[in-house]
């Protein structure tokens, strides 16, 4: 680790869980998974190398909201502190906290990038206009995500992986909307073969989204509303590398870390999964 001043890569950790709707947790989720960052070990076995030494890498500090403070105004702070990192050509990772938080860097990149593709790893599609009464909701993350695009001119194309729990409102959304490409799950257990179709809908700028639900809960199964099947561990890394090696992907989220007690396979595999993108992003900068 180092200073913010010479790092290329920052990790923002969020600490937000407010719409939650099964196990809670995901405030948790940021400060377990830095602990479990620092049992992992310097060499990466992928990449050849001792990751960690190499690369300039900064941990910011845990950002929460006040306990009085409006969703959509946290959001926006959230996203001026990623803006802020963005002008200062830095890589952000943010790490949550539950999955409403992607609309915070999403807004912040599309400022920049007009051209913004979505690569989204997610159990869920999260596109519903409203959840239990709310907009925030962590079931309209991507919904919201894609308006956050179109403010800004950008047409959000986004290849949606993994996903294998929706509601028939958002699969005829999926169905209206050219720029989403969903990929589920009965067809991503051979996300292999599936790589290059997956890309190819993306532009040249791309922000990756990963719920950790996404993956099989054999993987990570510390996550807030867990689903049967999922994308196993090498399948995910082999997708982000193809998209490293092919794509510029200008930022990262990994969201949804609710950590069991007595376990920490979660944590351990979430911030091994994080150490990997940042080896991905560094060896094809």
């Amino acid at each position: 680790m180092c200073d913010m001043e010479k790092a290329h890569f920052v990790i923002l950790p969020v600490a937000y869980e407010r719409t939650t709707s099964y196990r809670k947790g995901t405030a948790r989720g940021p400060a377990k998974f830095l602990e479990a960052s620092h049992q992992l070990e310097f060499y990466d076995e992928e990449l050849a190398g001792e990751t960690a030494k190499l690369i300039a890498i900064a941990t910011a500090p845990i950002f929460k909201p006040s306990a009085k403070e409006a969703d959509h105004k946290f959001l926006k702070r959230v996203s001026s502190a990623v803006a802020e990192l963005v002008r200062r050509k830095k890589f952000v990772a943010t790490i949550g906290g539950e999955h409403t938080l992607t609309y915070a860097p999403i807004l912040a990149y599309a400022q920049v990038y007009a051209d913004l593709s979505i690569l989204y790893v997610d159990a869920h599609a999260d596109l519903r206009n409203e959840y239990e009464g709310t907009p925030w909701s962590h079931a309209c993350a991507l919904r919201r995500s894609l308006e956050a695009c179109r403010l800004f001119g950008g047409q959000g194309r986004t290849s949606m992986v993994g996903i294998r729990s929706m509601d028939i409102e958002e699969a005829r959304y999926i169905g209206d909307n050219q720029n989403l490409a969903l990929f589920g799950m009965a067809q991503s257990y051979r996300l292999c073969d599936l790589a290059d179709s997956i890309i190819e809908r993306l532009g040249e700028h791309v922000y990756v989204s990963i719920d950790l639900d996404g993956l099989d809960p054999a993987v990570i199964p510390g996550v807030g509303t867990p689903q049967p099947g999922g994308l196993g561990w090498y399948d995910l890394l082999y997708l982000l590398k193809k998209l490293f090696e092919r794509r510029r992907v200008v930022g990262v989220d990994l969201m949804e870390l609710a950590p069991i007690a007595g376990q920490v396979i979660s944590e351990f595999a979430a911030a091994k999964l994080l150490y990997r993108i940042i080896g991905y992003s560094w060896k094809n900068q």
